[in-house]
Protein backbone atom coordinates (compact mmCIF):
# COMPACT_ATOMS: atom_id res chain seq x y z
CA UNK A 1 0.00 0.00 0.00
CA UNK A 2 1.71 3.30 -0.91
CA UNK A 3 2.18 5.61 1.64
CA UNK A 4 1.91 9.59 0.97
CA UNK A 5 3.48 12.73 2.67
CA UNK A 6 1.62 15.77 2.15
CA UNK A 7 2.94 18.79 2.76
CA UNK A 8 1.06 22.27 2.97
CA UNK A 9 -0.04 24.56 5.15
CA UNK A 10 -2.98 25.23 2.93
CA UNK A 11 -5.47 22.66 5.33
CA UNK A 12 -8.38 22.78 2.44
CA UNK A 13 -6.33 21.34 -0.14
CA UNK A 14 -4.39 18.71 1.77
CA UNK A 15 -7.84 17.33 3.15
CA UNK A 16 -8.71 17.23 -0.64
CA UNK A 17 -5.45 15.22 -1.68
CA UNK A 18 -5.85 13.65 1.33
CA UNK A 19 -9.99 11.81 0.25
CA UNK A 20 -8.71 11.08 -3.35
CA UNK A 21 -5.56 9.45 -2.01
CA UNK A 22 -7.57 7.47 0.37
CA UNK A 23 -10.59 6.07 -2.74
CA UNK A 24 -6.55 5.19 -4.46
CA UNK A 25 -6.44 2.74 -1.29
CA UNK A 26 -3.08 5.13 0.02
CA UNK A 27 -1.80 5.86 3.43
CA UNK A 28 -1.58 9.71 3.85
CA UNK A 29 0.09 12.36 6.27
CA UNK A 30 -0.21 15.28 6.79
CA UNK A 31 2.59 18.13 7.67
CA UNK A 32 2.06 21.69 7.08
CA UNK A 33 5.98 22.70 7.80
CA UNK A 34 8.81 21.76 6.54
CA UNK A 35 10.38 21.07 9.68
CA UNK A 36 7.46 18.52 10.18
CA UNK A 37 7.58 17.14 6.82
CA UNK A 38 10.99 16.29 8.10
CA UNK A 39 10.52 15.03 11.49
CA UNK A 40 7.98 12.38 9.41
CA UNK A 41 10.37 11.55 6.78
CA UNK A 42 12.54 10.07 10.41
CA UNK A 43 9.61 8.23 11.13
CA UNK A 44 8.42 6.48 7.87
CA UNK A 45 10.06 6.72 4.65
CA UNK A 46 6.67 7.41 2.27
CA UNK A 47 6.42 6.35 -1.60
CA UNK A 48 5.53 10.02 -2.29
CA UNK A 49 5.68 13.07 -1.22
CA UNK A 50 3.35 16.13 -2.62
CA UNK A 51 4.66 19.04 -1.25
CA UNK A 52 3.79 22.58 -1.94
CA UNK A 53 6.45 25.15 -3.40
CA UNK A 54 6.16 27.46 -0.47
CA UNK A 55 6.24 26.75 2.67
CA UNK A 56 6.41 28.84 5.91
CA UNK A 57 9.52 27.79 7.04
CA UNK A 58 11.05 27.11 3.63
CA UNK A 59 11.20 25.58 0.00
CA UNK A 60 9.43 22.72 -0.66
CA UNK A 61 12.00 21.29 -3.27
CA UNK A 62 14.59 21.54 0.15
CA UNK A 63 12.88 18.21 1.19
CA UNK A 64 14.93 16.70 -1.58
CA UNK A 65 18.14 16.97 0.43
CA UNK A 66 16.56 15.12 3.51
CA UNK A 67 16.51 11.71 3.81
CA UNK A 68 19.89 10.29 2.62
CA UNK A 69 18.36 6.88 1.04
CA UNK A 70 19.29 5.24 -1.79
CA UNK A 71 16.10 4.81 -3.17
CA UNK A 72 14.26 8.35 -2.00
CA UNK A 73 10.32 8.60 -2.39
CA UNK A 74 8.95 10.49 -6.02
CA UNK A 75 8.67 14.58 -5.06
CA UNK A 76 5.88 16.12 -6.62
CA UNK A 77 5.94 20.08 -6.37
CA UNK A 78 2.30 22.12 -6.11
CA UNK A 79 2.60 25.37 -7.21
CA UNK A 80 0.30 27.96 -6.64
CA UNK A 81 1.80 30.74 -9.15
CA UNK A 82 3.84 28.68 -11.76
CA UNK A 83 7.10 30.02 -13.48
CA UNK A 84 8.74 28.56 -16.41
CA UNK A 85 11.79 29.33 -13.93
CA UNK A 86 10.61 26.88 -11.53
CA UNK A 87 9.63 23.91 -13.43
CA UNK A 88 12.88 23.94 -15.20
CA UNK A 89 14.54 24.16 -11.29
CA UNK A 90 12.34 21.64 -9.80
CA UNK A 91 13.27 19.19 -12.69
CA UNK A 92 16.93 20.03 -12.74
CA UNK A 93 17.02 18.94 -8.62
CA UNK A 94 15.33 15.96 -9.08
CA UNK A 95 11.18 16.52 -8.84
CA UNK A 96 9.62 13.98 -10.35
CA UNK A 97 6.48 16.10 -11.57
CA UNK A 98 5.54 19.66 -11.11
CA UNK A 99 1.64 20.27 -10.59
CA UNK A 100 -0.14 23.42 -10.55
CA UNK A 101 -2.96 24.50 -8.30
CA UNK A 102 -6.28 23.89 -8.36
CA UNK A 103 -4.67 20.50 -8.81
CA UNK A 104 -5.99 18.27 -11.36
CA UNK A 105 -6.92 15.16 -9.50
CA UNK A 106 -7.04 12.64 -12.09
CA UNK A 107 -3.20 13.59 -13.15
CA UNK A 108 -2.73 13.00 -9.06
CA UNK A 109 -4.16 9.76 -9.32
CA UNK A 110 -2.61 8.84 -12.63
CA UNK A 111 0.68 9.43 -11.15
CA UNK A 112 0.30 8.12 -7.92
CA UNK A 113 -0.32 4.57 -9.77
CA UNK A 114 2.51 4.11 -11.32
CA UNK A 115 5.58 2.90 -10.09
CA UNK A 116 7.71 4.86 -7.51
CA UNK A 117 10.59 5.89 -9.45
CA UNK A 118 14.42 6.38 -7.99
CA UNK A 119 16.32 9.14 -8.45
CA UNK A 120 18.81 7.75 -10.77
CA UNK A 121 15.70 6.57 -13.20
CA UNK A 122 14.12 10.83 -12.82
CA UNK A 123 17.87 12.04 -13.90
CA UNK A 124 18.42 9.73 -16.81
CA UNK A 125 14.81 10.02 -18.17
CA UNK A 126 15.24 13.76 -18.00
CA UNK A 127 18.09 13.91 -20.09
CA UNK A 128 16.85 15.02 -23.67
CA UNK A 129 18.14 13.15 -26.76
CA UNK A 130 21.20 15.68 -28.01
CA UNK A 131 20.62 18.52 -31.11
CA UNK A 132 24.24 18.43 -32.33
CA UNK A 133 25.73 22.05 -34.07
CA UNK A 134 26.59 25.37 -32.97
CA UNK A 135 25.10 27.25 -36.11
CA UNK A 136 23.37 30.58 -35.16
CA UNK A 137 20.22 28.84 -36.69
CA UNK A 138 20.58 25.85 -33.99
CA UNK A 139 20.84 28.52 -31.08
CA UNK A 140 17.73 29.81 -32.00
CA UNK A 141 15.99 26.68 -32.50
CA UNK A 142 17.09 25.54 -29.17
CA UNK A 143 16.02 28.66 -27.33
CA UNK A 144 12.51 28.79 -28.91
CA UNK A 145 12.45 24.56 -27.90
CA UNK A 146 13.68 25.68 -24.54
CA UNK A 147 11.04 28.75 -24.24
CA UNK A 148 7.84 26.79 -25.82
CA UNK A 149 8.54 23.00 -23.59
CA UNK A 150 7.16 23.51 -20.52
CA UNK A 151 4.00 25.45 -21.88
CA UNK A 152 1.06 23.31 -23.41
CA UNK A 153 1.29 24.90 -26.79
CA UNK A 154 0.69 22.49 -30.14
CA UNK A 155 3.95 22.79 -31.72
CA UNK A 156 3.96 22.94 -35.72
CA UNK A 157 7.17 21.16 -37.39
CA UNK A 158 8.23 22.91 -40.67
CA UNK A 159 11.42 21.26 -42.68
CA UNK A 160 12.67 18.92 -45.18
CA UNK A 161 12.56 15.37 -44.88
CA UNK A 162 15.66 14.18 -42.75
CA UNK A 163 16.26 17.28 -40.92
CA UNK A 164 15.30 15.44 -37.85
CA UNK A 165 11.58 16.66 -36.89
CA UNK A 166 11.61 13.68 -34.58
CA UNK A 167 14.22 14.74 -32.54
CA UNK A 168 13.14 18.21 -32.08
CA UNK A 169 9.83 16.73 -30.84
CA UNK A 170 11.65 14.70 -28.03
CA UNK A 171 13.63 17.75 -27.08
CA UNK A 172 10.29 19.20 -26.75
CA UNK A 173 8.30 16.50 -24.84
CA UNK A 174 12.28 15.54 -22.86
CA UNK A 175 12.21 19.42 -21.69
CA UNK A 176 8.05 19.66 -21.25
CA UNK A 177 6.11 18.92 -18.07
CA UNK A 178 4.96 15.70 -19.46
CA UNK A 179 8.27 14.32 -19.93
CA UNK A 180 7.84 11.32 -17.10
CA UNK A 181 4.76 10.10 -19.39
CA UNK A 182 4.79 8.83 -23.16
CA UNK A 183 6.05 10.08 -25.94
CA UNK A 184 4.63 8.60 -28.86
CA UNK A 185 5.60 9.06 -32.81
CA UNK A 186 2.68 8.06 -35.09
CA UNK A 187 3.77 8.92 -39.27
CA UNK A 188 0.74 9.96 -40.87
CA UNK A 189 1.54 8.68 -44.33
CA UNK A 190 2.73 5.08 -43.66
CA UNK A 191 -0.35 4.16 -42.28
CA UNK A 192 -3.13 2.91 -44.61
CA UNK A 193 -6.29 5.13 -44.94
CA UNK A 194 -8.35 1.91 -43.75
CA UNK A 195 -6.71 1.87 -40.90
CA UNK A 196 -5.39 5.27 -39.39
CA UNK A 197 -8.57 6.15 -37.55
CA UNK A 198 -8.23 2.53 -35.93
CA UNK A 199 -4.58 3.53 -34.81
CA UNK A 200 -5.23 6.62 -33.41
CA UNK A 201 -8.29 6.21 -32.02
CA UNK A 202 -8.41 2.75 -31.57
CA UNK A 203 -11.27 -0.23 -31.84
CA UNK A 204 -13.32 -2.47 -29.93
CA UNK A 205 -13.48 -5.94 -31.12
CA UNK A 206 -16.01 -7.04 -33.98
CA UNK A 207 -15.89 -3.68 -34.79
CA UNK A 208 -15.04 -4.25 -38.40
CA UNK A 209 -13.60 -7.86 -39.89
CA UNK A 210 -10.41 -8.49 -38.74
CA UNK A 211 -10.68 -6.87 -35.02
CA UNK A 212 -10.56 -10.01 -33.29
CA UNK A 213 -9.09 -7.82 -29.96
CA UNK A 214 -10.16 -4.34 -28.28
CA UNK A 215 -7.20 -2.25 -29.60
CA UNK A 216 -5.98 1.19 -27.80
CA UNK A 217 -5.37 3.75 -29.95
CA UNK A 218 -2.38 6.44 -29.70
CA UNK A 219 -4.46 9.11 -28.24
CA UNK A 220 -5.42 6.55 -25.51
CA UNK A 221 -1.81 5.03 -25.22
CA UNK A 222 -0.28 8.49 -24.73
CA UNK A 223 -2.64 9.92 -22.49
CA UNK A 224 -0.47 12.34 -20.05
CA UNK A 225 2.28 12.62 -22.60
CA UNK A 226 3.03 13.69 -25.82
CA UNK A 227 2.09 12.60 -29.33
CA UNK A 228 3.74 13.06 -32.35
CA UNK A 229 2.18 13.52 -35.79
CA UNK A 230 4.29 13.39 -38.55
CA UNK A 231 3.36 13.93 -42.27
CA UNK A 232 0.22 15.27 -40.73
CA UNK A 233 -1.31 17.21 -43.92
CA UNK A 234 -0.61 13.14 -45.16
CA UNK A 235 -3.80 12.65 -43.32
CA UNK A 236 -7.25 11.83 -44.91
CA UNK A 237 -9.67 15.29 -45.06
CA UNK A 238 -12.34 13.10 -43.01
CA UNK A 239 -10.44 12.00 -40.35
CA UNK A 240 -9.43 15.55 -39.45
CA UNK A 241 -12.29 16.55 -38.30
CA UNK A 242 -12.31 13.96 -35.89
CA UNK A 243 -9.02 14.81 -35.00
CA UNK A 244 -10.30 18.84 -34.16
CA UNK A 245 -13.03 17.75 -31.98
CA UNK A 246 -10.54 15.61 -29.48
CA UNK A 247 -7.76 18.71 -29.52
CA UNK A 248 -11.12 20.85 -29.10
CA UNK A 249 -13.35 18.23 -26.31
CA UNK A 250 -10.34 16.11 -25.32
CA UNK A 251 -12.80 13.01 -25.54
CA UNK A 252 -12.76 10.64 -28.37
CA UNK A 253 -14.58 7.50 -29.12
CA UNK A 254 -13.02 3.86 -30.25
CA UNK A 255 -14.83 2.61 -33.70
CA UNK A 256 -17.37 0.29 -32.80
CA UNK A 257 -18.24 2.15 -29.19
CA UNK A 258 -20.39 4.69 -28.29
CA UNK A 259 -18.36 5.23 -24.90
CA UNK A 260 -16.94 8.79 -24.94
CA UNK A 261 -13.21 8.16 -23.64
CA UNK A 262 -10.72 11.48 -22.24
CA UNK A 263 -7.71 12.17 -23.01
CA UNK A 264 -4.84 14.58 -22.12
CA UNK A 265 -1.99 14.74 -24.30
CA UNK A 266 0.20 17.53 -26.00
CA UNK A 267 0.40 17.62 -29.56
CA UNK A 268 3.66 18.00 -31.82
CA UNK A 269 2.95 17.62 -35.94
CA UNK A 270 5.35 18.09 -38.01
CA UNK A 271 5.08 18.35 -42.27
CA UNK A 272 7.67 18.67 -44.96
CA UNK A 273 5.14 20.29 -46.76
CA UNK A 274 4.04 23.93 -47.05
CA UNK A 275 0.78 24.01 -44.88
CA UNK A 276 -0.85 27.04 -47.08
CA UNK A 277 -0.54 25.18 -50.19
CA UNK A 278 -1.73 22.07 -48.76
CA UNK A 279 -5.16 24.15 -47.83
CA UNK A 280 -5.54 25.57 -51.00
CA UNK A 281 -5.55 22.42 -52.48
CA UNK A 282 -7.80 21.01 -49.83
CA UNK A 283 -5.71 18.58 -48.35
CA UNK A 284 -5.64 20.32 -45.08
CA UNK A 285 -8.60 21.76 -42.72
CA UNK A 286 -8.22 25.57 -42.07
CA UNK A 287 -9.53 24.80 -38.79
CA UNK A 288 -6.92 21.97 -38.01
CA UNK A 289 -4.13 24.53 -39.34
CA UNK A 290 -4.68 27.08 -36.67
CA UNK A 291 -4.97 24.30 -34.25
CA UNK A 292 -2.08 22.89 -34.79
CA UNK A 293 0.21 25.91 -35.84
CA UNK A 294 0.07 27.72 -32.25
CA UNK A 295 3.93 27.94 -31.88
CA UNK A 296 5.59 27.16 -35.23
CA UNK A 297 9.13 25.97 -35.31
CA UNK A 298 11.02 25.74 -38.63
CA UNK A 299 13.69 22.87 -38.26
CA UNK A 300 16.70 23.98 -40.95
CA UNK A 301 18.04 21.95 -44.08
CA UNK A 302 21.53 20.52 -43.48
CA UNK A 303 23.19 23.47 -46.04
CA UNK A 304 22.06 26.06 -43.83
CA UNK A 305 24.24 24.93 -40.95
CA UNK A 306 27.61 25.77 -41.94
CA UNK A 307 30.11 24.12 -39.96
CA UNK A 308 27.69 22.18 -38.33
CA UNK A 309 28.01 19.65 -41.10
CA UNK A 310 31.59 18.71 -39.57
CA UNK A 311 30.19 18.09 -35.88
CA UNK A 312 27.42 15.85 -37.13
CA UNK A 313 29.72 13.87 -39.60
CA UNK A 314 32.61 13.91 -36.92
CA UNK A 315 29.70 12.42 -34.30
CA UNK A 316 28.64 9.92 -36.53
CA UNK A 317 31.84 8.46 -37.58
CA UNK A 318 32.51 8.45 -33.58
CA UNK A 319 29.20 6.65 -33.35
CA UNK A 320 30.41 3.20 -36.15
CA UNK A 321 33.86 3.49 -34.39
CA UNK A 322 32.66 3.15 -30.96
CA UNK A 323 30.14 0.20 -32.01
CA UNK A 324 33.32 -1.77 -33.79
CA UNK A 325 35.93 -0.82 -31.75
CA UNK A 326 37.85 1.03 -34.21
CA UNK A 327 39.00 4.62 -34.54
CA UNK A 328 38.55 5.31 -38.14
CA UNK A 329 39.08 9.11 -39.41
CA UNK A 330 37.92 11.53 -41.80
CA UNK A 331 40.83 13.21 -43.68
CA UNK A 332 40.72 17.23 -44.42
CA UNK A 333 39.73 16.95 -47.99
CA UNK A 334 37.03 14.46 -47.27
CA UNK A 335 35.87 16.73 -44.49
CA UNK A 336 36.17 19.66 -46.86
CA UNK A 337 34.09 17.56 -49.59
CA UNK A 338 31.16 17.06 -47.11
CA UNK A 339 31.18 20.53 -46.31
CA UNK A 340 30.88 21.56 -49.84
CA UNK A 341 28.05 19.06 -50.47
CA UNK A 342 24.33 19.78 -51.22
CA UNK A 343 22.80 17.32 -48.55
CA UNK A 344 19.40 17.15 -50.44
CA UNK A 345 18.39 14.17 -47.73
CA UNK A 346 19.90 16.42 -44.83
CA UNK A 347 21.15 14.73 -41.90
CA UNK A 348 19.64 11.20 -42.52
CA UNK A 349 21.26 11.30 -45.93
CA UNK A 350 24.95 12.83 -44.16
CA UNK A 351 24.06 9.67 -41.38
CA UNK A 352 23.70 7.30 -44.55
CA UNK A 353 26.74 8.46 -46.32
CA UNK A 354 29.48 8.26 -43.62
CA UNK A 355 27.96 4.66 -42.47
CA UNK A 356 28.98 3.53 -46.19
CA UNK A 357 32.39 5.84 -45.80
CA UNK A 358 33.06 3.37 -43.01
CA UNK A 359 32.51 0.63 -44.03
CA UNK A 360 34.66 1.25 -47.38
CA UNK A 361 37.43 2.86 -45.95
CA UNK A 362 40.53 0.78 -43.63
CA UNK A 363 42.00 3.71 -41.57
CA UNK A 364 41.45 6.72 -42.99
CA UNK A 365 37.97 8.09 -45.15
CA UNK A 366 39.95 9.60 -48.14
CA UNK A 367 37.79 11.96 -50.33
CA UNK A 368 37.91 9.58 -53.30
CA UNK A 369 35.46 7.64 -51.56
CA UNK A 370 33.17 10.23 -51.20
CA UNK A 371 32.92 9.86 -55.30
CA UNK A 372 30.73 6.51 -54.61
CA UNK A 373 27.62 8.31 -52.43
CA UNK A 374 25.11 9.09 -55.25
CA UNK A 375 25.88 11.98 -57.93
CA UNK A 376 26.20 15.65 -56.40
CA UNK A 377 23.56 18.04 -56.47
CA UNK A 378 25.10 21.05 -57.68
CA UNK A 379 23.18 24.16 -57.85
CA UNK A 380 23.27 24.29 -61.73
CA UNK A 381 21.89 20.52 -61.51
CA UNK A 382 18.66 21.70 -58.84
CA UNK A 383 17.92 24.75 -61.60
CA UNK A 384 14.67 24.28 -63.92
CA UNK A 385 13.81 26.67 -66.65
CA UNK A 386 10.09 27.15 -66.33
CA UNK A 387 8.24 29.52 -69.30
CA UNK A 388 6.24 32.41 -67.68
CA UNK A 389 2.68 31.67 -68.01
CA UNK A 390 2.75 27.79 -67.02
CA UNK A 391 0.32 26.27 -64.92
CA UNK A 392 0.75 25.14 -61.64
CA UNK A 393 0.02 21.78 -62.44
CA UNK A 394 2.54 22.21 -65.40
CA UNK A 395 4.97 22.95 -62.70
CA UNK A 396 4.86 20.85 -60.80
CA UNK A 397 4.93 17.74 -63.29
CA UNK A 398 8.19 19.20 -64.61
CA UNK A 399 9.73 19.17 -61.73
CA UNK A 400 8.95 16.00 -60.75
CA UNK A 401 9.96 14.33 -63.99
CA UNK A 402 13.38 16.62 -63.89
CA UNK A 403 14.18 15.57 -59.91
CA UNK A 404 13.77 11.73 -60.81
CA UNK A 405 15.95 12.28 -64.01
CA UNK A 406 18.00 13.49 -61.35
CA UNK A 407 17.90 11.19 -58.80
CA UNK A 408 18.27 8.26 -61.98
CA UNK A 409 14.92 7.11 -61.15
CA UNK A 410 15.31 6.21 -57.73
CA UNK A 411 11.87 7.08 -56.01
CA UNK A 412 12.92 7.70 -52.38
CA UNK A 413 15.28 9.90 -53.01
CA UNK A 414 13.27 12.36 -55.51
CA UNK A 415 10.57 12.08 -53.03
CA UNK A 416 13.75 13.54 -50.28
CA UNK A 417 14.03 16.32 -52.89
CA UNK A 418 11.35 17.15 -53.41
CA UNK A 419 9.86 17.08 -50.01
CA UNK A 420 6.55 14.71 -50.15
CA UNK A 421 6.06 11.89 -48.79
CA UNK A 422 6.92 8.15 -51.25
CA UNK A 423 2.74 7.65 -51.20
CA UNK A 424 2.45 11.21 -52.26
CA UNK A 425 5.15 10.82 -55.42
CA UNK A 426 3.01 7.49 -56.76
CA UNK A 427 -0.39 9.16 -56.20
CA UNK A 428 1.69 11.62 -58.58
CA UNK A 429 3.23 9.44 -60.89
CA UNK A 430 -0.31 7.86 -61.54
CA UNK A 431 -1.81 10.88 -62.43
CA UNK A 432 1.19 11.26 -65.12
CA UNK A 433 1.18 7.87 -66.16
CA UNK A 434 0.06 8.85 -69.52
CA UNK A 435 2.08 11.46 -69.98
CA UNK A 436 4.88 11.20 -72.89
CA UNK A 437 7.70 11.98 -70.41
CA UNK A 438 6.65 9.08 -68.54
CA UNK A 439 7.62 6.81 -71.12
CA UNK A 440 10.67 8.64 -72.03
CA UNK A 441 11.99 8.18 -68.15
CA UNK A 442 10.59 4.51 -68.62
CA UNK A 443 12.91 3.75 -71.39
CA UNK A 444 16.00 5.68 -69.40
CA UNK A 445 15.13 4.22 -66.00
CA UNK A 446 13.28 1.16 -65.89
CA UNK A 447 12.53 1.11 -62.35
CA UNK A 448 10.54 3.96 -63.07
CA UNK A 449 7.27 2.22 -64.43
CA UNK A 450 5.22 4.00 -67.46
CA UNK A 451 1.70 2.94 -65.23
CA UNK A 452 2.19 2.86 -62.07
CA UNK A 453 1.26 -0.28 -59.91
CA UNK A 454 2.27 -0.97 -56.56
CA UNK A 455 1.83 -3.92 -54.63
CA UNK A 456 0.56 -3.01 -51.19
CA UNK A 457 -0.49 0.23 -51.96
CA UNK A 458 -4.41 -0.44 -51.74
CA UNK A 459 -4.04 -1.85 -48.08
CA UNK A 460 -0.82 0.84 -47.02
CA UNK A 461 1.71 -2.02 -47.05
CA UNK A 462 3.96 1.04 -48.93
CA UNK A 463 5.54 3.45 -46.91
Amino acid sequence: MPHVLIVDADTESSCALRAVLADEACTCTVATHLRQAITQLALQQPDWILVAQQLPDGCGLDLLQEGGSDDPPGLVLMADSPTVEQAVEAFRRGAADYLVKPLDMRRVRQLIGSRRPRRSDLQRSAEPPQLLGNSAIMQTLRDHIGRVAPTEASVLLLGESGTGKELVAQNIHAASLRHRQPFLPVNCGAISPQLIESEIFGHERGSFTGADRQHKGYFERASGGTLFLDEVIEMPIELQVKLLRVLETGTFMRIGSNQELHTDVRIVAATNRDPEGAIAEGRLRLDLYHRLNVFPLRVPALRERGKDIEILAQHFLDEFNGCHGTDKTLSPKAMAALCNYHWPGNVRELRNFMQRAYILSDRVIEAPLLDTAPARCTATALTLAVPVGSSLADVDRQLIFATLELCGGVKKRAADLLGISLKTLYNRLEEYSNDDRAAALQARHPGVPSAIVVPGYESGLLN
